[in-house]
């Protein structure tokens, strides 16, 4: 998988679907990163951790470009 950088090195997240009815680790990883309402955006470092998270919750979040 090839990695794909922005601009200026930030990644948008997108918090696209409800956890509700997910683990309570899955629902403090959302809380987390910010997200507080759903179909929020937030920008976080492009790193390698930050694409970790969101590969371990893709039914919940997604990279907006």
């Amino acid at each position: 998988m090839a990695k794909k950088e922005t601009k200026s090195g930030k990644l948008k997240i997108q918090y696209y679907k409800s956890a509700i009815g997910y683990s309570k680790k899955q629902k403090a990883t959302v809380k987390a990163l910010g997200f507080t309402k759903l179909n929020q955006i937030v920008e976080k470092p492009d790193d390698a951790s930050m694409r970790g998270v969101v590969r371990k919750l893709p039914h919940i979040l997604r990279i907006v470009e």
